[in-house]
């Protein structure tokens, strides 16, 4: 006899968490293909494009990055060191924190990150048409799961 998963769920599409996962990773293989013509990885992109958003404001540190991104820190550092060498943003001194290095966006990694936006809002645009109106919902339902304290269920 063959076990069975012992689920709350009569049918698997039922779950938040796999319908997630299916979402997730469609979608990342939509904007994987958008980013390919500009060299980028998914990642890349979502960290050029934030420290290019957020440079703006004032010197920018590895960590405020990893914060406006919801990135690992170590995975952050070496993605911005991929970054680095291939001459998109550069590190120096940061002019008040002596332990910290400030983030800055080339020229060039500008550039880029304005062409690949456009690409990446317009899979977005693409991947959630079928949601038309119910988009601004959608997108604020995933605010508070994103937006609730650490740690909390």
């Amino acid at each position: 006899m063959r076990e069975q998963l012992h689920s709350e769920y009569a049918d698997a599409d039922d779950s938040p968490g796999l319908m997630l996962w299916r979402v997730t990773n469609a979608w990342q293989a939509a904007q994987r293909a958008a980013l390919q013509p500009f060299g980028l990885t998914h990642v890349q992109f979502v960290l050029l494009a934030s420290l290019t958003w957020l440079q703006a404001e004032q010197p920018i540190t590895q960590r405020a990055i990893a914060d406006h991104a919801g990135t690992d820190p170590m995975m952050t550092s070496q993605v911005l060191r991929a970054l680095e060498l291939k001459g998109l943003i550069k590190r120096s001194s940061h002019p008040t924190d002596s332990r910290a290095r400030a983030l800055f966006v080339t020229g060039r990694g500008a550039e880029l990150a304005n062409a690949a936006v456009l690409a990446v809002e317009e899979t977005d645009r693409s991947f959630f048409t079928p949601l038309q109106a119910g988009q601004q919902d959608f997108t604020g339902m995933l605010r508070r799961l994103v937006d609730r304290p650490r740690g909390s269920p």
